[in-house]
């Protein structure tokens, strides 16, 4: 595999076993991810976007076929060893925010680092400057109820930012923002892409929202019918 490309998947089968019948999402399904790139996915609801998302994050594991992140298999990992890399390599933005409404936005972004080695004064300096990127230093003891839904979202990036992941994977993540709001959140996830060389991969049914991507793939039953590069 170049050293170029980030993710690679080779061969991808994914099944689902419902009642008597077998639904099969991919069947086959090739596909490779250039590091820093910043890719949307689109298609109709069913095609498999959020199932494809959810193997790259090492949350859903495909039927057969293999998946190669950074030159390592991830689909031979073990349950511990899936977590381990995900903490280490992974950020997760999703569309309705996620926060835990009883812990502060400070409390919230620190969450991931629980899962690591750092100590309490390493995982406090990370969390001020993940803070500090989406500019909600001053919202950092605010409660998520406390906030406005695009504050809410930065919290959510920032959380996903924390632990310097090579890879962001983002659900809808505008889909429940004002155009406004969502064009802000948009415009941050470019600077990361641009200018601190994060890979992301976006899940959209936004065309305005796939414009700020490099480019765009679409899936349809579960194979891409199109590629294109964003306007």
């Amino acid at each position: 595999m170049s050293d170029d490309i980030l993710f690679d998947l080779r061969g991808i089968s994914k099944k689902f076993v419902k009642g008597n019948d077998t639904i099969t999402v991919f069947e086959n399904l090739d596909m490779s991810i250039a590091r820093g790139d910043f890719l949307a996915i689109m298609g109709p609801s069913g095609s498999g976007k959020t199932t494809l998302l959810n193997m790259l994050g090492g949350v859903d594991q495909p039927t057969s076929g293999e998946v190669v992140f950074d030159g390592k298999r991830v689909d031979t990992l073990s349950e511990n060893q899936l977590a381990a890399w995900r903490a280490n390599n992974v950020g997760f933005i999703f569309q309705f925010y996620n926060l835990m409404p009883m812990l502060n936005a400070e409390r919230n972004v620190e969450l991931p680092l629980l899962l690591t080695r750092l100590g309490r004064g390493q995982r406090k300096k990370n969390v001020a400057a993940a803070l500090e990127l989406v500019s909600l230093s001053d919202r950092a003891k605010h409660m998520p109820k406390e906030l406005s839904g695009g504050q809410q979202q930065r919290v959510a990036i920032a959380r996903a930012l924390v632990s310097d992941p090579k890879l962001l994977l983002c659900d809808e993540p505008t889909g429940d923002l004002d155009r406004q709001t969502a064009d802000e959140i948009l415009e941050m996830l470019t600077l990361l892409n641009r200018d601190y060389g994060k890979t992301i991969i976006m899940v959209t049914h936004d065309p305005e929202a796939a414009k700020y991507a490099k480019r765009t793939v679409h899936l349809d039953k579960g194979e891409f019918v199109a590629k294109e590069l964003a306007a």
